[in-house]
């Protein structure tokens, strides 16, 4: 099993703990004292140590935020944030680790460039920022990056709209190394641009580009920007691959513009592969969930396909699917880009009009539909994250809701505003806020066109 820094931290303490608890006798009465302390704080519940919100969807790319002592209700319908930070438009999320906050935006005046900015965590004093010349062609809604900035290793990553790959130093700033992905892969340019956050496995980062000969997904070094290796001849979605444990394997999982492919991570070959074809245009946006032996996937116009993953070898078949929006049928979740929560027996999500639905895992059945949660209206968007037995709901009219899902029904237990929507993302309804929060240090963080916030969710 891989171990995080704050894993190592700890088990550095119980040796040291161990260590200290072994010779303390031989010590005087004050510096027992001391060392007391030292003991205390080694045996104190591992929780106690804050999650950082490093990558797409949390430390795990799971959309599962593991912090305990927080908020259970909001006391006042507008939360006050900590600290506010300047940035231009973009939809690309906040990411958290180390005590910085990470972000991209997208200034057209002068001239058109894009930006990666590092904020202290704490205080929202900006610590570095990086730009680059990156005009756009053919690219709708325009508003900026999309990708999130993937930090890991002291080292963080960004890929923008056009393809602009960036290897930093995460506290400096300073490019270690960069891709222009477009010219090298000639890339077929989704509609929307590059939107698909990379992922590190190993010494590997891993992203979805839709490059020619090959080159849908492609393997770069971590450390040096070096190809190692490149998949499929697949146009690309804007879904970010993810990782999961089958069959005793590493397997890369990736909804394609044309397939959902299970691939070995370190070579590319490919294991698995489900053909879930786009019916229109290639319009898949929200990532593949796993729960045990199920994956489900959806999109707008296609709905929803879950597969069953064999226990025995890396192999996945069709379990069902159903259609998308159309003049017959909309039974079935499709989402445009809320990530679905796949739990036990259940699908939890938002369609593409805004309506939050639970579906039955195993045969795509509607169990319940329920239209409080955000205003029912085209491209409607949720992004949920699991906390406990609770869901953490940020919905595009920048509302924090604090909720419980189950194949019984939708309770809302408390919301508050967090931030305005703006209208560089979307112009129509007043705005919308379409990038996902991150929330680490007990603290939530999100964006709009305008600025960077920090609200407290402790619960003291």
């Amino acid at each position: 099993m891989r171990l995080l820094e704050k894993d190592v931290a700890h088990l550095t303490i119980i040796r040291m703990r161990n260590e200290i608890v072994r010779h303390s006798y031989q010590r005087s009465s004050i510096q027992r004292l001391g060392l007391a302390f030292i003991v205390f704080m080694a045996t104190r519940p591992f929780a106690s140590f804050a999650d950082d919100w490093p990558q797409w969807r949390g430390p795990s790319r799971d959309g599962v935020w593991h912090e305990s002592g927080l908020v259970q209700k909001f006391d006042k319908p507008k939360l006050d944030p900590l600290w506010r930070a300047e940035i231009s438009s973009g939809y690309s999320g906040p990411t958290v680790a180390e005590g910085r906050v990470y972000v991209t935006d997208r200034v057209v005046e002068p001239k058109q460039i894009e930006r990666v900015h590092c904020f202290d965590a704490r205080t929202g004093k900006k610590i570095w920022d990086y730009s680059y010349d990156c005009p756009y062609k053919g690219i709708g809604y325009d508003a900026g990056p999309r990708a999130s900035v993937l930090i890991y290793d002291k080292k963080a990553y960004s890929i923008g709209a056009m393809g602009n790959l960036f290897c930093f130093d995460s506290a400096s700033g300073k490019v270690i190394w960069q891709k222009d992905c477009n010219k090298e892969y000639h890339i077929e340019m989704p509609a929307w641009g590059i939107s698909a956050s990379p992922i590190i496995e190993g010494d590997l980062l891993i992203t979805q580009i839709g490059g020619a000969d090959g080159a849908c997904l492609v393997a770069f070094d971590r450390n040096t920007g070096a190809e190692k290796w490149r998949a499929l001849k697949d146009k690309a979605s804007y879904s970010a691959p993810i990782v999961i444990d089958q069959a005793g394997k590493r397997v890369l999982v990736c909804y394609t513009g044309e397939n959902v492919v299970g691939l070995n991570p370190q070579t590319g070959e490919v294991y698995w592969k489900q053909p879930f074809p786009p019916r229109q245009m290639v319009i898949g946006i929200s990532d593949p969930v796993r729960d045990k032996d199920l994956l489900f996937t959806t999109n707008f116009f296609d709905g929803s396909l879950m597969l069953k993953l064999d226990s025995q070898k890396p192999a996945a078949e069709k379990l069902w699917q159903r259609a998308g929006v159309d003049e017959k049928t909309t039974d079935a979740l499709h989402s445009i880009i809320s990530t679905p929560i796949l739990e036990g027996d259940s699908i939890y999500g938002v369609d593409s009009y805004g309506e939050l639905r639970c579906l039955n895992a195993r045969t795509g059945d509607r169990v319940w539909e329920n239209l409080d949660a955000v205003p029912k209206a085209r491209w409607a968007t949720i992004h949920s994250v699991r906390n406990d037995d609770k869901v953490w709901m940020f919905n595009e009219r920048g509302e924090l809701i604090i909720s419980a899902l189950s194949p019984i029904g939708y309770k809302e237990i408390s919301r508050a505003k967090l931030i305005e929507p703006t209208t560089k993302q979307l112009s129509q309804r007043g705005g919308v806020c379409w990038s996902h929060p991150a929330y680490a240090n007990k603290c939530v963080f999100a964006r709009n066109d305008k600025e960077l916030i920090c609200a407290d969710l402790s619960g003291h």
